[in-house]
């Protein structure tokens, strides 16, 4: 059953009870990296293979996990030469309280660094299980970011 998570603001990705963070340098350009996250959102499973449907929607999106966690979320941040940004409004998940998920995007000399920000909220057992699975989601982050590499250096090629 879905439940409504507390809203939050964009300060929670500092101020969250859980926070990790994860960074990786991709060769393609920010604009091109915020395109294929914020712009072509469907896209998403053909790179983050964890996600299994994405779909824009009215100020926000759904998104699908493997396993069948699912979000519906609102975009807090939509800044091309930056930063994406959404906060979960409604989920399966049970115990969260507050989710938001931050990418920011740095311009480098070979292309983009990309940072991923988790920032969660819930109840202790809940949150230690997260960072139980941090090895996990830092994996799935390297990966994601790759095949996202791969798929706009084809695109643009």
């Amino acid at each position: 059953m879905a439940h409504r998570l507390r809203p939050v603001e964009l300060d929670f990705v500092e101020t969250a009870p859980l926070r990790l963070v994860f960074a990786a340098g991709v060769s393609a350009a920010p604009d091109a990296v915020y395109r294929a996250l914020a712009e072509e959102v469907a896209d998403w499973p053909s790179w983050f293979t964890a996600v299994t449907m994405a779909k824009a929607t009215d100020g926000g999106r759904e998104v699908r996990l493997k396993g069948g966690t699912r979000f519906l979320e609102t975009v807090l941040a939509a800044d091309p030469a930056a930063r994406y940004a959404y906060r979960v409004d409604e989920t399966n998940t049970p115990g969260l309280r507050a989710l938001l998920e931050e990418w920011r995007l740095t311009a480098t000399d070979s292309g983009t660094r990309v940072q991923w920000t988790f920032a969660a909220d819930g109840p202790a057992p809940l949150l230690a299980g997260i960072r139980f699975g941090r090895s996990g989601l830092g994996r799935a982050f390297r990966d994601a970011t790759r095949k996202l590499d791969g798929r706009i250096a084809t695109a643009t090629a």
